[in-house]
C-alpha cells in the first residue's frame, strides 16, 4: 500500500504521531521550534523526507529555500531523504543542474535524495525528459511526481481544475507507456506524490502505478475549514481548498478536528484498500 504523508498545522501534530513516514517542511524546521523540536524528538522508526519547500514558496511568490541550508534542516530532524532544489516554471536544465551540484552533498552527509521534475509551463516532453533522467541517474533515490510540476507540463495548473485532477494520472500513463516507470523501478528508485489537486480519489484514479509514499494537507486542512469529503467523483465536489496552510493555526472547535480526522481517515483506508 502506498504510505501516506498527512500534514497538520503544529498545533495538532499529535495528529500525525506514530506513522511511518513523514514530509517535513525545511522552512517550518528553521522558523519553528516547536516543529522542528517534534519532529526532532519523534522519529522512532519513521522515514522522514525533508521538504525544500518549493510548492509553498512558489505559490507565496517567495525566493526557494536556500539549497546549502537543507543539510543543516536535515541533520536538525534526523531526515532520510532531503528533496533537491527545484524550479517549477523552469526549464527541466536548471533543476538537474541543482541536482548534479547537491546529490553528492547531500549523500556526503549521510541523506538519500529526492528528485523532483519540473519544466517551462506547456512544455510537456522536456517533464518527461526529466523524469527520464531521474530514472536512470545514479544521483536520485526518490523521484517526487509534483502536483505544480505535472499541471505546469500540461499547461494545467490555474483556472482548470478537472485537467489538473486528471493530470497526474495521463503523466503516469504516458511514463509507463514510454518504458520510464519500468526504467525507475530496474534502478530501484522510490516514487512519491507530492501534494493532492482536487480531491483524494486522484489515489483511486492512479492505483495502477507503483507509488511509494504521498503526502497533502488536505484531510487535516479542508476538515478545519468545515469541508468534509465526499461522494463526488474526485471526493471534493468543488475541488481543492485553496488556501494557503496556516501552521500556527489551532483549531478549538472539536466538531472541525474530527471532520478533519475523518478526511484523514477517508484518505488512509483508500490507501490500505487499493494499493494493496
Amino acid at each position: 500500500m502506498v504510505d501516506f504523508c498527512h500534514i497538520v498545522p503544529t498545533p495538532h501534530l499529535d495528529l500525525v504521531e506514530g506513522r511511518s513516514s513523514h514530509l517535513i517542511l525545511a522552512h517550518l524546521v528553521e522558523e519553528d521550534d516547536t516543529y522542528a523540536n517534534w519532529y526532532g524528538s519523534n522519529k522512532g522508526n519513521s522515514r522522514y523526507i525533508l521538504d525544500n519547500s518549493a510548492f509553498e514558496m512558489y505559490k507565496a511568490g517567495r525566493e526557494m529555500y536556500p539549497s546549502d541550508q537543507l543539510i543543516e534542516m536535515g541533520v536538525a530532524v534526523n531526515a532520510d531523504f532531503i528533496v533537491m532544489s527545484d524550479y517549477p516554471g523552469c526549464h527541466s536544465s536548471e533543476t538537474i543542474r541543482a541536482a548534479e551540484d547537491l546529490a553528492p552533498k547531500f549523500r556526503e552527509a549521510g541523506f538519500g535524495t529526492f528528485f523532483v521534475p519540473q519544466s517551462e509551463i506547456g512544455d510537456f516532453e522536456d517533464y518527461i525528459s526529466a523524469f527520464a533522467w531521474a530514472a536512470s541517474s545514479p544521483l536520485v533515490d526518490y523521484i517526487g511526481v509534483s502536483i505544480l510540476g505535472v499541471p505546469n507540463a500540461y499547461g494545467v495548473e490555474k483556472d482548470n481544475k478537472m485537467q489538473r485532477f486528471l493530470s497526474r494520472w495521463k503523466m503516469m500513463d504516458e511514463l509507463d507507456r514510454r518504458g520510464i516507470l519500468a526504467l525507475a523501478s530496474a534502478n530501484g528508485k522510490l516514487i512519491h506524490f507530492l501534494g493532492m489537486v482536487d480531491g483524494p480519489n486522484e489515489i483511486e484514479l492512479t492505483s495502477n502505478y507503483h507509488i511509494d509514499t504521498w503526502d497533502s494537507s488536505a484531510g487535516c486542512w479542508a476538515g478545519m475549514h468545515d469541508i468534509e469529503f465526499d461522494n463526488s467523483p474526485t471526493g471534493l465536489v468543488d475541488g481543492k481548498f485553496e488556501k494557503e496552510v496556516d501552521f500556527d493555526l489551532e483549531c478549538m472547535d472539536n466538531t472541525l478536528v474530527e471532520k478533519a480526522k475523518r478526511n484523514m481517515r477517508y484518505i488512509d483506508t483508500l490507501c490500505e484498500e487499493i494499493y494493496l
